[in-house]
């Protein structure tokens, strides 16, 4: 006979009790199999762990040992048990969360928060990068699901909307349009020199920036390319240029620089969340429900 979980519950039970028959009406089984069983957990262990009397049920200095021994490991046991469950749902387990630079001045702080609270048991392990790389990353499997900039032409990805909003311009403190206090029109940026991000890692919002000016009448002069939008506004502010950039990108406070709304409607910048097609991950399945609660709550859409 192998020795099981059901022994060692048995014996704590009937150690807790010192009685028998408490112990049985405790398990919800007879004392005579109850007897029984104990019997052949000391058989097992070869040692004697209790004493009985007529009078008495007591243990013994082995069986002092065996009882503290035998409430750890079904401890361990049960922590087994809800280790397993919150993994299959999701709670549990590891989780590779690739982003471009502008998910962490709108979705990413706030999603992150509400996975934290909902997982908390997840090891989350964050990469900061281009669409282009995170789509390589993702259809690798070095990576589980990222945040990029559609279009995204990868047929094996899903992706999923999960913020829009408008465009505004970054102009350096010094640029006279700085001095403007309201919305500024884009033809008045014609003659600027532009800094754009380069359109092989950002093709959506590079061709969209492109098409907005010449919609107005002019084609941008490219100044500078940067692949980071922290750049870009880094670039605005040594002077080398204006740039159109994503508006929550004003959160981003920066020495020498200026942001301003547009008189004109712009095209929205999107954030979507991409990950692998048909993945069943438990804790990728978690952080869409996040994500899925995040959308109910603040609609894809225009946002400020």
């Amino acid at each position: 006979m192998n020795l099981e979980l059901r022994h060692l519950r048995y014996f704590v039970a009937v150690a807790e009790e010192l009685h028998f028959g408490r112990a049985a009406v405790r398990l919800h089984i007879s004392q005579p199999p109850l007897s029984m069983q104990i019997r052949a957990l000391e058989e097992m262990v070869g040692a004697r762990l209790l004493e009985r009397t007529q009078r008495k049920v007591e243990l013994t200095k082995a069986g002092e040992v065996f009882l503290r021994e035998a409430r750890q490991i079904l401890e361990r046991a049960a922590d087994a048990v809800l280790a397993a469950q919150r993994a299959s749902r999701g709670e549990a387990g590891e989780l590779a969360l690739g982003f471009v630079s502008v998910a962490d001045y709108n979705v990413l702080p706030p999603l992150l928060h509400d996975f934290r609270v909902r997982a908390p048991g997840v090891r989350l392990t964050l990469r900061e990068a281009t669409t282009d790389l995170l789509v390589q990353d993702l259809s690798d499997g070095r990576i589980d699901l990222a945040f990029v900039l559609p279009p995204v032409d990868e047929a094996s990805l899903e992706i999923r909307p999960v913020h829009r909003e408008p465009l505004v311009v970054a102009l350096p403190a010094r640029h006279p349009l700085a001095a403007t206090s309201g919305p500024i029109r884009l033809a008045a940026l014609a003659d600027a020199p532009f800094i754009f991000t380069p359109r092989r890692m950002s093709p959506g919002l590079h061709d969209d920036i492109l098409a907005f000016c010449r919609r107005v009448g002019f084609s941008p002069r490219l100044e500078q390319e940067a692949i980071q939008m922290q750049t870009i506004v880094s670039l605005v502010s040594a002077e080398i240029g204006v740039a159109l950039i994503p508006a929550s990108m004003e959160h981003m406070g920066r020495t020498g620089v200026v942001y301003r709304p547009l008189v004109e409607k712009s095209p929205l910048t999107e954030v979507g969340l991409a990950w692998r097609r048909g993945d069943d991950l438990p804790t990728l399945q978690m952080f869409l429900e996040v994500v899925d609660a995040y959308v109910v709550k603040h609609p894809v859409g225009s946002r400020r």
